[in-house]
């Protein structure tokens, strides 16, 4: 029999430029659920794109890191809560993020792409005029970009995230397709002594995979990845742990026999 995941290692709350929900209300619900530690991720997406929905990136990580220790106080006795963060990346913040991820005591740092040379692959503009594989594979060329520029965080985010908002989301895609540049990010990641993590946003989104797909994960298990972080990727209660019943055997159809939480930027594994 499978162990519940003990730990939700990717959510946002009001703090984050999409979401609403209090902080608090994101602590009962793992509370309710019966989770033991769980770590914020808020967004910190520094020079993205204004324009379709106007919505702002730029944390205001002393409030946000204020909020979080009284809330860490409080819940002391029930629930572990981790300090962490969810930077998008772009080569041209590499001095930026280096001088930030200095500034505060973050257990755990994302690294993710959210933003593809000024664009958002959210939004339908991102692939206007180009096929949906050729904006996929800008989107997967640009994670290795961003990780020879900047690499001081503990895992890349949900790799394939682009499939989730693609005309025909991953109606056509596959690992096998664009196998090449993902193997390239994967042993870039495992060379770097990072970790990659599952995301179940990707059940969410309807995709019936999280990001990354299950060919990912197993090749990242095959080529000697260990470090894998689960996260819902949640921006309300009702998201925080979504489908992680499901996951504890998909991991060990993938390889897996461990994944990882992180407290002091430090791993720690836990048996499925």
């Amino acid at each position: 029999m499978s162990r519940q995941i003990i730990g939700d290692f990717h959510l946002h709350t009001s703090f984050s430029g999409d979401s609403e929900a209090p902080m608090e209300q994101m602590i009962r619900r793992g509370l309710d659920i019966g989770l033991t530690n769980i770590c914020i991720t808020e967004h910190m997406d520094r020079d993205y794109p204004t324009g379709e929905d106007d919505l702002d990136f730029n944390l205001d990580t002393t409030a946000y890191a204020q909020r979080f220790l009284e809330l860490k106080e409080k819940y002391a006795p029930q629930i572990d809560l981790r300090f962490g963060v969810e930077l998008g990346l772009q080569p041209h913040l590499a001095s930026w993020h280096q001088e930030y991820v200095k500034s505060f005591p973050f257990d755990f740092i994302i690294g993710s792409s959210h933003v593809v040379h000024g664009r958002d692959p959210y939004y339908s503009s991102f692939y206007n005029d180009r096929t949906e594989d050729e904006a996929y594979l800008e989107y997967f060329e640009s994670i290795l970009e961003n990780l020879k520029c900047f690499s001081d965080v503990d895992v890349y985010g949900h790799i394939d995230y682009v499939v989730r908002y693609g005309p025909n989301s991953n109606q056509f895609y596959s690992y096998g397709k664009f196998s090449d540049v993902i193997d390239e990010i994967l042993k870039t990641v495992i060379q770097k002594g990072l970790g990659i993590e599952c995301n179940t946003g990707g059940i969410k989104y309807g995709l019936g995979h999280p990001n990354p797909c299950e060919e990912i994960l197993a090749r990242y298990c095959q080529l000697g990845g260990e470090i894998l972080t689960i996260g819902s990727d949640a921006h309300t209660p009702q998201h925080v742990a979504y489908a992680f019943d499901q996951i504890p055997e998909l991991l060990k159809s993938c390889g897996f026999r461990y994944y990882t939480i992180f407290k002091n930027r430090k791993p720690e594994f836990i048996p499925l």
